[in-house]
C-alpha cells in the first residue's frame, strides 16, 4: 500500500509536477544561465515570510537536495519588528514546509518609522544591510533574494518613468560594503502569476505586507494613491492585453542593450558620451577608409 504523502511533499511535489514549467525549470535555468551558485557556497536564503521568499526557500532547499554541485544553506529570517501574529504566521509556514529558519531581531519598524522623509528606502536599506551582516557572521558568502521576472521589468519600467534613466535588475551582484559577499536572485526567470498559482493550488497564507508604516497608512485613511509599483505592474498588465508578450520583449531586451544607439550611458560610476566615440566610428563606417 502506498504512503499517503506528508503536506509539504505534496507541496513539494506541486513544484516538481504541476508547475515544473512555470516554477522549477525557469528556476533552474537562471541558476544555471546565470551561474548564481558554486562549489562550497553557503548561502543565506533570506525569508520576509512573503510567497515569493517563501518559494525561494523551498526551491533552494530541494535543489540542495538533487544537486551534485555540494553548497551549504542557512535560512535566515529577519523579524525587523513584526506583530506577534506575523511573527506567527512565518514561523507556522516554515514548519508546513519543514524549512529550519534561523531568526534574529532588529528594530527596523521602529526607526523607519520615525523617518517622515522615504520611510521605505530606510527601511530597505536597513533590512539588506542586516541580512548582509548576520550571513557574513554566519560564515556565508551569499545572501539569496526572492526577487522574481516581474520585480525584474517593473523595476526597469520604474527607473525610465520616475528616475530618469535606463536601468535593470541583474540576477547576481557583488556587494560593495560588505567584502567577499555577494547577492543573487535565483527567481529572475519565475512569473509572479506563476508563484501566485502555486500559492493557491495548495492553499497557502503568506505575509501579504508587515509593514507598519503601510499599517498606519491604512488606519489612518490616507488617500494618497497607489505605489508607483503598483501603478507600473497595472499598466503592463493593461498593455498585456493587446500584447501577451510585453512583459518578455522588455526582459529580453535587458539582455539585448545596443549601447551604440544610446546618447549616453553609465559604468563603474562613470558617465560617457556618445561623442567620445563617434568620430572614431564615422572614420570606422567611412567608404573612404583605406
Amino acid at each position: 500500500m502506498r504512503r499517503e504523502l506528508t503536506a509539504c511533499e505534496q507541496i513539494e511535489r506541486s513544484i516538481t509536477k504541476k508547475y515544473r514549467k512555470e516554477i522549477w525549470s525557469p528556476f533552474i535555468a537562471a541558476v544555471k544561465r546565470y551561474e548564481l551558485i558554486q562549489s562550497g557556497d553557503k548561502i543565506a536564503v533570506c525569508i520576509s515570510g512573503g510567497k515569493d521568499s517563501m518559494l525561494l526557500a523551498k526551491l533552494m532547499q530541494m535543489l540542495r537536495r538533487f544537486s551534485e554541485v555540494p553548497f551549504e544553506l542557512v535560512f535566515l529570517v529577519m523579524d525587523p519588528g513584526y506583530n506577534e501574529l506575523n511573527r506567527q504566521k512565518i514561523e507556522n509556514n516554515a514548519k508546513l514546509l519543514e524549512i529550519p529558519i534561523t531568526v534574529f531581531e532588529t528594530d527596523i519598524f521602529d526607526v523607519a518609522n520615525k523617518t517622515y522623509k522615504s520611510p521605505c528606502y530606510l527601511c530597505a536599506k536597513m533590512r539588506r544591510g542586516h541580512l548582509y551582516h548576520k550571513a557574513q557572521e554566519l560564515g556565508c558568502n551569499k545572501i539569496a533574494l526572492g526577487h522574481h521576472f516581474n520585480d525584474v521589468i517593473e523595476t526597469t519600467v520604474m527607473s525610465m518613468f520616475y528616475g530618469s534613466q535606463l536601468q535593470g535588475m541583474i540576477p547576481k551582484l557583488h556587494s560593495r560594503n560588505f567584502e567577499g559577499m555577494e547577492l543573487i536572485r535565483p527567481l529572475y526567470c519565475v512569473h509572479e502569476d506563476d508563484i501566485i498559482a502555486w500559492k493557491r493550488y495548495n492553499s497557502l497564507d503568506f505575509l501579504q505586507c508587515a509593514c507598519r508604516f503601510t499599517e498606519s497608512y491604512t488606519e489612518a485613511n490616507n488617500e494618497g494613491g497607489i505605489s508607483k509599483r503598483q501603478e507600473v505592474k497595472m499598466l503592463i498588465k493593461s498593455l498585456k492585453k493587446d500584447n501577451p508578450n510585453i512583459d518578455i520583449s522588455i526582459f529580453n531586451s535587458l539582455h539585448a542593450v545596443n549601447l551604440d544607439t544610446f546618447p549616453g550611458y553609465k559604468t563603474d560610476d562613470t558617465e560617457y558620451s556618445f561623442l567620445e566615440r563617434y568620430d572614431k566610428r564615422g572614420l570606422k563606417n567611412s567608404p573612404n577608409k583605406k
